[in-house]
C-alpha cells in the first residue's frame, strides 16, 4: 500500500477521476466522457509537471476537504476557485493557476468554485487508480471508470504512486472569462422548426437551469416551435448537439451525454465555445449565434491554439 495518500475528510459535490476521456466506443454506447472544461484539465496538469493527459480530480460547485499523508508533493487547483492550505495552525489561502508543495499532514479544503461549475486537481504525481477501455475518466450514470464508475466519498482514501522528482512552483497569469453568446452550426434537423421558431432561437435569451449536470444543461426561455414532429427515429448524438423534446425547451448535450436520441436537433455548439459554455451556473444568460462549418473549424483552431501558448508559458 502506498505511503503516499490523501484521506477524503468531505467529498464535496460531484468529484470524480476524469481525463481526455475515451475514444471509439459510441457504437457501444459509451460517449468520450472526460473533463468537462479541456483547457483548465491540460492547464492544472502542466502547472505540476505531468504529462498533460494525466488523471486529476474534477470537482463541482464545491470541491473536497482532502489531508496529505507522505512525502513533499506538487499540487495545483485550475479554474475560479475558492481553497485554502493548512498546515499546523497556519491557514494559506490557494490561488489559482499556482503550484503549491503539501507536507505530511497537511490540509487541502476546495471550497467553493466561484460563479462557475467546474474545477480541477492535480498532483505532481500519479493517482493509484484503474484505467477501463484506455481511460480511467468516470461516468456515473454508467458506473465506468476509476473509483468502481463512482464519485469519491467521505473517509476514502486516495493512494499516489508515484511522486514528481521536481518540486519548483510554476505559475500561470490567467484569467477565466464569461461567455453568453455561444456560437454554433445547424443541426441534422434544422428544419423541422418554423421560421417563427428559429428567429426565436436565434433573438431571444435563455437561461441555463438547475436541471444540468455532466450529461447535459437544459435551458429556459421561449419555446422552439416545432412544424413537423417533436420525435424521430434516434440517431447518433454528439457533444455540444442541442436537442430540443416536445416541451420546447432546449437540451444541450454534455461530456457524459447518451450516444442515441430520438429529439430533433436545431444545432451544435462549436467546440471553441464548450469548455466556457459548461462552466455556465444555473440561472446564466445564453444567446444563439449560427455561424458556418468553416468559421467553426477556423476558430477551434485559434482556440487550440490559444491553449497551446498558454501551456508553454508555464516553465
Amino acid at each position: 500500500m502506498s505511503k503516499n495518500y490523501f484521506k477524503i475528510l468531505r467529498a464535496g459535490i460531484n468529484s470524480t477521476f476524469q481525463d481526455d476521456g475515451r475514444n471509439n466506443l459510441y457504437h457501444i454506447g459509451i460517449p468520450f466522457s472526460g473533463a468537462m472544461d479541456n483547457r483548465n484539465f491540460l492547464l492544472v496538469n502542466k502547472l505540476v509537471g505531468n504529462k498533460l493527459k494525466n488523471p486529476v480530480i474534477e470537482f463541482a460547485y464545491q470541491g473536497p476537504l482532502l489531508k496529505y499523508s507522505g512525502e513533499k508533493i506538487n499540487i495545483a487547483i485550475t479554474g475560479d476557485v475558492n481553497f485554502t492550505i493548512k498546515r499546523n495552525n497556519d491557514l494559506l489561502n490557494g490561488i489559482c493557476y499556482q503550484a503549491y508543495t503539501l507536507e505530511h499532514g497537511d490540509e487541502l479544503d476546495i471550497i467553493s468554485t466561484n460563479k462557475s461549475v467546474y474545477g480541477y486537481l492535480a498532483v505532481g504525481g500519479e493517482f493509484d487508480i484503474k484505467y477501463q477501455w484506455s481511460s480511467c475518466s468516470v461516468n456515473t450514470k454508467a458506473n465506468i471508470g476509476a473509483n468502481d464508475g463512482k464519485k469519491l466519498e467521505t473517509n476514502q482514501r486516495v493512494n499516489i504512486l508515484k511522486i514528481n522528482q521536481d518540486l519548483g512552483i510554476k505559475k500561470l497569469d490567467y484569467l477565466n472569462t464569461k461567455i453568453e453568446n455561444i456560437r454554433l452550426i445547424k443541426g441534422t434537423n434544422f428544419d423541422y422548426f418554423s421560421e417563427n421558431g428559429k428567429k426565436t432561437f436565434f433573438e431571444k435569451e435563455f437561461f441555463v437551469s438547475k436541471l444540468s449536470d455532466r450529461m447535459g444543461m437544459r435551458l429556459e426561455g421561449p419555446k422552439i416551435e416545432n412544424i413537423v414532429n417533436t420525435n424521430i427515429k434516434s440517431e447518433g448524438l454528439i457533444k455540444g448537439v442541442i436537442q430540443v423534446p416536445a416541451d420546447g425547451n432546449p437540451i444541450i448535450m454534455l461530456s457524459d451525454h447518451g450516444t442515441i436520441g430520438g429529439y430533433p436537433k436545431i444545432g451544435v455548439v462549436i467546440s471553441a465555445d464548450y469548455d466556457k459554455l459548461v462552466q455556465l451556473t444555473p440561472g446564466s444568460k445564453i444567446k444563439f449565434e449560427e455561424i458556418e462549418l468553416s468559421n467553426a473549424e477556423t476558430l477551434f483552431k485559434l482556440y487550440d491554439l490559444e491553449t497551446q501558448n498558454l501551456i508553454s508559458q508555464i516553465r
